[in-house]
């Protein structure tokens, strides 16, 4: 493998990798609660990084809003590998897979990531975003289920296409969300308000986990549409970080999107993330 493609295969690793992203819509905008709390300007770590993209986060605690670009944050995007989140709860609960820990066994197909190509658990597949893993149980639960769970959800559009696109409607279907409607998903899946068992939620909660210190938790989930797949990307590649950091007795949110122009671009996603949650002073 020369070094460019190791080098591409590298920075792409873990990061969501999915499918062409298509015509971003306007959508009605989510309100949002005033304050007189001065804004930080999160949009400087779009310009240093030379990144074009929106972040929102919101510190539950005093109901208040932070921002960038939030016209973005209501525009409709694919949700690409965060929906691996849902896609988790909905394969435990319906006994898709047995456990996190159960094993699903690799058909032997070489795909674009070494990593990938092995038998995996629900853990480790999350953590390297194997797609084939989530495809397998997307096909699992079945066309008719997966709407059902999608709508009781209510998540983004709700939209979820023909039968025959139950492995990728997230990655080059219908499938819409936008940041805020993540972070409204977000919150309820944090305070146990989705339509699933404790436990199952419980079990997701921990896969997410990306860091864990003394002072604070962080969990989350990176996508990337437009990285792979059968329609090649013509369009912007599009990559997300979506989730939240609990500290003491508040928890802060987060959704951050940005237009992937080039593979090193997908750093940003969580540098811009962390920045910006420094500038609040969480990390």
């Amino acid at each position: 493998m020369n070094k460019s493609i190791s080098w591409i295969l590298l920075s792409l690793l873990g990061s969501g990798l999915l499918l062409p992203t298509v015509a971003i819509k306007q959508v009605t905008a989510v309100p949002i609660p005033s304050t007189r709390t001065q804004q930080p300007d999160l949009g400087r770590h779009f310009k240093a990084l030379g990144i074009e993209g929106s972040i929102a986060i919101y510190d539950l605690q005093r109901e208040r809003w932070y921002q960038h670009n939030p016209q973005r944050n209501n525009q409709e995007f694919l949700p690409a590998s965060t929906f691996k989140i849902l896609n988790s709860l909905i394969a435990l609960e319906s006994g898709a897979i047995a456990s996190e820990s159960a094993v699903l066994t690799w058909d032997g197909i070489q795909r674009e990531l070494p990593a990938w190509n092995r038998d995996l658990t629900m853990r480790e597949a999350i953590k390297i975003s194997a797609v084939w893993f989530y495809q397998v149980l997307a096909r699992r639960v079945g066309p008719t289920k997966m709407q059902q769970w999608v709508t009781k959800v209510e998540y983004g559009n709700q939209k979820i296409g023909k039968p025959a696109e139950i492995d990728r409607f997230w990655l080059e279907g219908d499938l819409r969300i936008t940041p805020q409607q993540q972070i409204q998903f977000l919150r309820r899946l944090q305070k146990n308000d989705l339509p699933f068992s404790p436990k199952t939620m419980a079990t997701v909660k921990d896969m997410m986990v990306l860091e864990k210190t003394p002072k604070y938790t962080l969990r989350g989930k990176t996508g990337w549409s437009g990285a792979f797949g059968t329609k090649k990307s013509t369009q912007p590649q599009v990559g997300w970080f979506v989730g939240y950091l609990e500290q003491g007795q508040n928890t802060y949110f987060v959704a951050t999107n940005i237009d992937i122009k080039a593979p090193n671009d997908a750093k940003a996603r969580l540098e811009i993330t962390r920045r910006s949650l420094k500038d609040l002073g969480l990390l």
